[in-house]
């Protein structure tokens, strides 16, 4: 069991690693769109999702590094990939490593919004 979410968590650390060099302009984008094809597939969904639930925080105006988490905890929870505790649970931690001193709270607040309004995703 502990290689399965050492497996899972090291997924995501790549996938949040890929959506974040996805913001900047670089030689390896069609390699990276292509490993995230179906993120970038749901992003119109996500981002609205984000934006609905932090409307003081345009999606320009999101941390990155905290754009990327985001985008990659709600395309978990759309797609139900794991219970959605264990998705929060790994966003705030990647948000802690790869973030800002805020980006774990902020991250943690948007995600716990959208699990307590939107219940569809969590059943």
């Amino acid at each position: 069991m502990a290689t399965q979410i050492n497996r899972k968590h090291l997924w995501r650390i790549r996938t949040f690693k890929m959506l974040y060099q996805l913001l900047f302009k670089n030689e390896n984008e069609k390699v990276l769109k292509e490993k995230t094809k179906n993120i970038q597939a749901k992003l119109p969904v996500i981002d609205k999702i984000i934006t609905k639930y932090a409307p003081e925080w345009p999606l320009e105006k999101i941390n990155k590094v905290d754009l990327a988490i985001l985008r990659l905890a709600i395309y978990e929870l759309l797609t139900k990939n794991a219970p959605y505790k264990v998705i929060i649970n790994e966003a705030v931690e990647i948000a802690k490593t790869y973030g800002s001193q805020n980006s774990s709270s902020f991250i943690n607040g948007v995600l716990g919004k959208i699990v307590e309004k939107e219940k569809w995703l969590i059943n």
